[in-house]
């Protein structure tokens, strides 16, 4: 999917609403191209997402919402790598010889 960011900005402040139209129809497209396994999962992070933008009172609010949850699931995935490095790296329990 190629993304021109000059080209969204400019349709954000001309037209706020084509633009809003378009960003849900370029997100309800990458779910639909997703695998269906994870399809589910990530609709429900969007409706996520969507909720806490609703939520918030003004565009900074929102980007503060989102980036507060952007590094709550960054220090999860960091501490089940740090505990899965762990246990790669764990010496293996001396076995008892016969």
């Amino acid at each position: 999917m190629d993304f021109d960011f000059d080209k969204w900005a400019q349709l954000a402040r001309d037209d706020p609403a084509e633009f809003e139209r378009r960003r849900e129809a370029a997100l309800r497209a990458v779910i639909a191209a997703a695998p269906s396994a994870h399809r589910q999962r990530l609709e429900g992070l969007q409706f996520r997402l969507n909720m806490e933008r609703q939520r918030s009172g003004t565009p900074l609010g929102a980007c503060v919402r989102l980036s507060s949850l952007m590094w709550v699931g960054f220090y999860r995935l960091r501490k089940e790598l740090n505990a899965a490095a762990r246990g790669l790296s764990a010496p293996k329990p001396a076995q008892a010889s016969a």
